[in-house]
């Protein structure tokens, strides 16, 4: 058995000439392998049996030869890939699943029965360079780039990765050479394997943006460390998910749930604060903070495209009032093109935030100023501490709890970071806990969440109406106190809610 570490990066044919003299700078030696043609068929059953393991099932052949590979499920954060592989010879490219040691598959897998129902679901063909790099200190990398296509059910997709794979010594230097790439070229980090694509070409699944960001996959038997590792991983796969989303559909809502990503990420450093030393994370942080203040722009345009949106009832309003409807015209002209978002994602610096997130989690850099207490506290299950987590920031959330006078709607709008905070614990922390429990008393908390942004989007058309003497922007501030009356009405209804639910962590 072998296990893959390596990096993927996704890179356009522009960038192709600069990689061998790139890598060169970075190795002792450099031997340049000839160019192969593989040819790859995955296979799986009808019902998706290898797929639902996280088992991977590939046939290989190039120059009249053939390997059958299972790839078991391992680790993915950021670009770095680890999972266990197992490769054997095979006459013709049919898979022999009988020659493989019983002892690599799951409990319970009936090996047979899935050999008698396997059948190629799609297939990745492509033309693979190939580069062995040894650096000074004896390290044995190989650097890969595959350039060619997926294909399953008549539809094609091109893939144009570069991988670097640790074959020997350490993993820092992969990492270093994964700086070096990043600093020099306009790259992404590929979160998604040429598997993953193929699947979802062939079950016609296309990569679709999250609608609110989810729950981490938390088990009662993981340490407070391991919760860490889960929350971190979670954040950065969010993140990376709907980056390839932007770029796959360009859309405001997917950018948003990258912003959330981040949040999710920033969250996490706090919340475990008994094992994350403030100052270990100080770069970071920093880095995370211009990410977000790079999308900051992000909500604003939104409500912009929802005053213009024929589906929303500020549309016939705004289209009364030319003179607004130009402002908003502007406003949406001076917002960043779909071509500068892409180009912060291929960013040296937005890459190497990714990259440093994934050898931070990888290299628990956590750990680096830990003494006794740290080492303790990591050890505690988190099962045991997430109520005392949660009651901290609940004890927040009571102060708009047991205000009975009307909150008005700026009181809200100072509130909506607060709330918005406070719910992403129950992200990291909630799978612990009863299912139904949880969100009967998330719902209300989530109402006043969505009244906060369309408090907000009233408020913005309001200002945007100021200063003008204009009959038909007077209809419309009318209308938009209505509106905001209204909406606030529902919103103490649903903050009147949640005096009556019992926490879900107290049960």
């Amino acid at each position: 058995m072998d296990t893959e570490i390596e990096l993927k990066f996704l890179v356009s044919e522009a960038v192709i000439p600069s990689i061998p003299a790139l890598i060169t700078q970075f190795a002792k030696t450099v031997t340049n392998k000839p160019s192969r043609n593989l040819q790859n068929a995955y296979f799986d059953t009808p019902s998706r049996e290898l797929r639902a393991l996280d088992i991977g099932l590939r046939t290989r052949c190039c120059d009249g030869q053939c390997e059958q590979t299972i790839k078991l499920a391992g680790d993915n954060v950021g670009g770095l890939h680890q999972r266990p592989e197992f490769n054997l010879p095979i006459e013709g490219n049919r898979p022999e699943l009988s020659e493989f040691d019983a002892g690599i598959w799951p409990h319970g897998v009936q090996v047979e029965a899935i050999a008698d129902n396997l059948y190629p679901l799609f297939s990745t063909n492509f033309i693979r360079r190939t580069w062995l790099l040894e650096t000074q200190a004896g390290t044995l990398i190989e650097v890969v780039l595959d350039k060619g296509e997926v294909a399953a059910n008549a539809s094609v997709e091109p893939i144009c990765e570069l991988e670097i794979e640790l074959i020997k010594g350490e993993r820092s230097e992969l990492f270093s050479l994964a700086e070096k790439l990043i600093e020099n070229l306009p790259l992404r980090m590929g979160l998604y394997s040429k598997a993953a694509r193929g699947y979802r070409l062939a079950d016609d699944q296309p990569l679709v943006a999250s609608k609110e960001i989810d729950m981490v996959a938390l088990s009662n038997a993981d340490s407070q460390e391991r919760a860490l590792e889960k929350c971190l991983s979670h954040g950065i796969t969010f993140v990376q998910k709907h980056e390839e989303c932007y770029f796959q559909k360009p859309t405001l809502k997917t950018l948003k749930r990258i912003t959330d990503g981040v949040s999710l990420i920033r969250h996490s450093l706090w919340l475990f604060s008994d094992i994350v030393e403030k100052q270990d994370t100080e770069r970071l942080r920093s880095e995370l903070k211009w990410l977000l203040s790079e999308l900051s722009w992000v909500e604003t345009a939104i409500q912009l495209k929802t005053f213009t949106s024929k589906k929303h009832a500020y549309y016939k309003k705004i289209n009364a009032a030319p003179e607004l409807a130009q402002v908003i015209d502007d406003l949406k002209a001076i917002q960043p093109s779909i071509d500068e978002v892409q180009k912060v994602f291929t960013s040296k610096r937005y890459n190497l935030l990714l990259l440093d997130l994934t050898i931070w989690l990888t290299e628990r850099g956590w750990r680096q100023s830990w003494g006794q207490s740290q080492f303790q506290a990591a050890e505690k299950n988190i099962h045991e501490i997430a109520a005392h987590l949660l009651e901290f920031d609940w004890h927040e959330m009571r102060a708009l709890v047991d205000k009975y006078s009307p909150l008005s709607s700026s009181e809200y709008l100072n509130l909506k970071h607060r709330l918005e905070r406070n719910l992403l614990s129950g992200c990291c922390l909630g799978a612990l806990f009863d299912e139904s429990a949880r969100m009967n008393f998330r719902a209300p908390w989530l109402d006043i969440i969505h009244g906060t942004f369309e408090l907000f989007t009233l408020n913005y058309l309001g200002q945007l109406c100021q200063g003008k003497d204009s009959e038909e922007l007077a209809k419309i501030q009318a209308w938009l106190a209505q509106k905001t009356e209204s909406l606030l009405g529902a919103m103490e209804q649903s903050r009147e809610a949640t005096r009556n639910i019992q926490p879900y962590w107290r049960d």
